[in-house]
């Protein structure tokens, strides 16, 4: 018998993963995971720009900086071992890691980080302006990145601090890929992108050793790997469309951990199991178009934060998927502000509508996503206002309906989520705390401009000085004060900060889901 199971723990490994199949328990340096990996389009960090591509390229690739696997709320080196800044020239040079190797068994070169930059502002794909708001173009790339022995110099044309671009030389597409290995399989002038789609050329935990779109990824061990090699000598990811089939297989002990379990199956999971839940960086928020008259007085702000039912969602039809968190910047992450003042109070909302000779009944048209749980939230904001003569029709729609009536400023009432493009608070803040042109003819991606708030000035001068603050002890507190002011002075009610519940076998220790998916760690996992 027990030559048996071990030949079905091989095959369940090495062979195509059919449904229907019959599995037996995982092998113990293996973690087989359940989730639904649909969304990647691309897999090159030059091009990835979706969910699970961000979480295997976390482990697959590093940075010169990052936030590691032992503690992703700090930057730690990563390919560099140190730097320097200098903020008057707007330069940082890193020294590069003694020692540090490709999966391929090449030396990490200071060479491969010009490369890897270069590769990402030619290509000019999804992600790639994030580096490009440097100032970095393809004429003066050899410029603003340069190489001399064992040191690289980053050089940027903006009124950053320099803890803002660490943030940024720290995000997706600023991994160091092998530009040796890339190099051989450059097709016409591709950069070796349709090569990188399918393989890796990293020096991460992790190579990625087989990719079939919509059925599986594997990642295995880099036992060079400078930071120690991983326990799990195999990571094999199944793609499980359906949470119920995903519930059957964790309870059966075919996969050690389920990534999309709703929370009535989370609930349901019997012994053997454990649910882990993870703050994630997207926050939730109600916003009114300040171009419908009745939703201008800032006495309507106010009183819309007393009419948000927090507890009542995020203990009934939210929980474990959304915690109660008011500010821009989620908490978990340096110049977050965690602070929670407003609650559910139908009485004292009234009285600052009356004390500022408001009319009621306010009509408002509500748009929002036509899935769960947003059109719940949606019903819950419409019995609260109701309370105090706000009305809120309910206005359901696809997600590219929803998005697209907001892009064009035509909605009244808006209830949706918004999520950083990298971990710098300045990421936020300029979307919620900054609107330095509110014309018509300026679309701009950001809340502010999107909900035609005009920004008080003042408002967004402290937005472009904390860009540019230096020292970040300052930076942070900076951050919070802007926090301070929209959560108590907008017409975006931030609400909820999402969180994130993963079920998986006891035995499973050592797992790191950080804020986002670019910081899902595979490394530390062990299996007791």
């Amino acid at each position: 018998m027990k030559l048996f199971r071990t030949a079905l723990l091989a095959s369940a490994l090495a062979l195509p993963l059919a449904s229907g199949a019959v599995y037996a328990a995982t092998p113990a340096d293996a973690l087989v995971i359940a989730q639904n990996i649909d969304d990647i389009v691309a897999l090159d960090p030059a091009q990835a720009y979706e969910f699970s591509a961000g979480e295997i390229n976390a482990n697959l690739y590093d940075h010169l900086v990052q936030y590691a696997a032992e503690d992703t709320t700090v930057l730690a080196p990563g390919l560099a071992s140190e730097w320097t800044a200098d903020e008057a020239a707007k330069t940082i040079t890193f020294t590069m890691r003694d020692g540090a190797t490709f999966a391929s068994g090449n030396p990490v070169r200071a060479e491969d980080v010009h490369y890897s930059f270069k590769r990402v502002v030619n290509l000019n794909l999804t992600p790639a302006f994030i580096l490009t708001q440097l100032g970095w173009t393809p004429e003066n790339i050899d410029e603003m990145v340069t190489v001399d022995g064992n040191t690289v110099t980053i050089k940027w044309d903006g009124d950053f601090a320099s803890a803002f671009v660490l943030n940024v030389l720290a995000s997706r597409p600023a991994s160091i890929v092998d530009e040796v290995l890339v190099s051989q399989h450059v097709e016409g002038e591709d950069w070796g992108n349709a090569w990188l789609n399918t393989n890796s050329a990293g020096s991460g935990p992790y190579v990625l050793t087989d990719y079939r779109p919509a059925e599986l990824v594997r990642l295995t061990a880099n036992e060079n790997y400078f930071a120690g090699a991983p326990a799990m000598k195999q990571v094999l990811i199944r793609h499980v469309a359906e949470a119920a089939t995903q519930q059957l297989l964790l309870t059966s002990g075919d996969v050690d951990m389920a990534k999309n379990l709703t929370p009535d199956q989370i609930a349901g999971l019997g012994e053997g199991i454990k649910v882990e839940a993870y703050p994630q960086a997207a926050v939730h928020f109600l916003s009114f178009n300040q171009k419908t008259e009745s939703l201008t007085d800032p006495a309507v702000w106010e009183a819309a934060r007393y009419l948000v039912n927090y507890d009542g969602m995020t203990e009934s039809f939210l929980k474990g998927q959304m915690e109660k968190h008011q500010a821009f910047w989620p908490k978990g992450f340096p110049g977050s502000y965690d602070e929670t003042p407003y609650s559910y109070d139908v009485e004292k909302a009234k009285q600052i509508l009356a004390d500022a000779g408001i009319e009621t009944p306010i009509n408002v048209t509500l748009d929002v996503i036509n899935a769960a749980p947003f059109t719940d939230m949606a019903q819950s904001l419409q019995a609260g206002f109701a309370e105090a003569g706000i009305n809120f029709d309910i206005l359901p729609g696809t997600g590219a309906q929803v998005i697209t009536k907001y892009r064009d400023r035509t909605h009244e009432a808006m209830l949706l989520y918004w999520g950083p493009d990298f971990m710098d608070p300045h990421s936020n803040a300029k979307a919620f705390a900054y609107n330095s042109d509110n014309s018509d003819d300026n679309y701009t991606a950001t809340t502010t401009w999107r909900n035609a708030w005009a920004v008080p000035e003042e408002m967004n001068e402290e937005v472009r000085a904390a860009l540019a603050e230096s020292d970040q002890s300052k930076r942070n507190e900076m951050y919070v004060d802007l926090q301070k002011k929209v959560q108590a002075e907008s017409p975006i009610v931030i609400m909820f900060q999402a969180q994130l519940q993963i079920a998986m076998a006891d035995n499973v220790e050592g797992y790191v889901n950080g804020s986002n998916s670019d910081f899902v760690y595979y490394r530390l996992v062990t299996k007791n």
